[in-house]
């Protein structure tokens, strides 16, 4: 049996960690796990409730509408988890106001052995944790979400595809968009003609490097076309 040596883990706090269940039980998520390469661990942060009822939040100082994740249930959350498992290397909270998640960030994070992805749910959590935690803080995208559970999904998806020996064929997830700030090219399966729709002539000729020229020409046509923004980078 193959041996990888790359075994990431990742702890998610969350408010409602359900939201978590199926997007890691499934498809590549559960073979990086099945294998021992991620381990992915939710934590509910009532758990670590400031009394009998499970409370994690309160109203926020100076008035307003919703509600603010609670200093003491975080505080005690990371400082249990960082005793139990060991220090980590990056404390994520996941949050509209975040740096903008892409590629680059994926790839950097893959690297890494130990994560903390704190979600964000009501107003979002008190900035004080935010100040004595957290070193990265990521969005997933200009709009806001009921909370940080889903974006958490994508960005763990996103790195976990990435560990060494989780896709079938390695080389895969260098062909992907974004990876050297081009879109990916057409891609086509069989049959070679159906309904009239023929795939392009140099994909059957058996020429690699004809056809790697061919892709590469492709995705930057549609790089181009597309996203133009990602030539300038």
């Amino acid at each position: 049996m193959e041996q990888y040596f790359c075994d990431m883990h990742i702890d998610i706090i969350s408010v409602v960690p359900d939201l978590l269940t199926s997007p890691f039980s499934h498809s590549i998520m559960r073979r990086a796990q099945q294998k021992g390469l991620l381990t992915v661990a939710t934590h509910h942060l009532r758990k670590w409730a400031v009394n009998e009822y499970g409370q994690v939040d309160d109203y926020q100082y100076g008035g307003g509408a919703g509600m603010v994740m609670m200093c003491e249930p975080l505080h005690k959350a990371i400082e249990a988890l960082q005793a139990e498992g060991g220090t980590y290397d990056a404390i994520i909270y996941m949050t509209p106001d975040g740096d903008t998640f892409n590629q680059k960030t994926a790839n950097s994070l893959s690297l890494k052995k130990r994560l903390l992805i704190i979600c964000g749910h009501y107003k979002g959590i008190d900035q004080r944790i935010r100040d004595a935690y957290v070193t990265m803080e990521i969005s997933i995208g200009d709009y806001v979400l009921s909370g940080g559970e889903l974006a958490a999904a994508v960005v763990v998806d996103a790195i976990g595809r990435l560990l060494p020996g989780v896709l079938n064929d390695e080389t895969s997830a260098l062909f992907d968009s974004f990876q050297d700030n081009l879109l990916a090219p057409p891609v086509y399966t069989r049959p070679a003609e159906y309904n009239g729709w023929k795939v392009p002539d140099i994909l059957l000729s058996g020429n690699t490097k004809k056809i790697e020229e061919w892709r590469y020409e492709q995705a930057v046509a549609r790089t181009q076309a597309r996203r133009p923004d990602l030539l300038t980078d």
